[in-house]
């Protein structure tokens, strides 16, 4: 299974953020499955891509050209593929992905996974949406969707396939129940 991670090049002010990174690299390793992530080589990209290495999964990198020619990407990685700018790495790391997960995270994170929710909630892919909760990090963005389903802009239905959990056996349970 390629699950995309969304991550940033920064560790976070706890300690708790990097365990977060490579509790879920190491699960990804294990259980043969191939890390997708933006190709960083610090922070918490850079330690998801190296505990899922060191756990023996598979890490495709992808980045754009000029994130190379500033010299940040991970040489390390199984795989790495090159874009022309962010919107079509955004897309790439979609396309090759079964299973979204946003470790906690800035600007780019949040980004990032706001798009694949909003893409899969319009059908354009199909993969559950995991926002991994490490110290209630995710829970204003849970309350600004719920507002927006008390609203009525969303309907709770179609938001059936996020979840917010920084337990890896409710993630992995959430993903092999997953029925888009």
């Amino acid at each position: 299974m390629n699950i995309t991670v969304f991550a940033g090049a920064a560790t976070g002010r706890k300690p708790e953020y990097m365990e977060a990174a490579r509790t879920l690299g190491k699960w990804i390793g294990e259980n043969g499955h191939t890390l997708i992530y933006g190709d960083g080589k610090v922070g918490m990209m850079g330690e998801i891509a190296k505990s899922t290495l060191e756990a023996g999964g598979k890490v495709i990198g992808i980045i754009p050209q000029f994130m190379i020619d500033k010299g940040w990407e991970n040489t390390e990685v199984t795989e790495m593929i090159v874009t022309e700018d962010m919107s079509s790495r955004k897309i790439k790391m979609a396309e090759m992905s079964d299973v979204f997960v946003a470790l906690p995270g800035g600007v780019g994170t949040l980004e990032e996974i706001a798009d694949m929710i909003s893409w899969v909630r319009l059908d354009i892919y199909k993969a559950p949406c995991i926002l991994y909760n490490t110290l209630n990090c995710y829970d204003h963005l849970r309350k600004l969707y719920d507002s927006m389903i008390e609203d009525e802009f969303l309907e709770r239905k179609e938001l059936n396939f996020m979840l917010y959990s920084d337990d890896i056996k409710e993630i992995e349970e959430f993903i092999a129940s997953y029925n888009s």
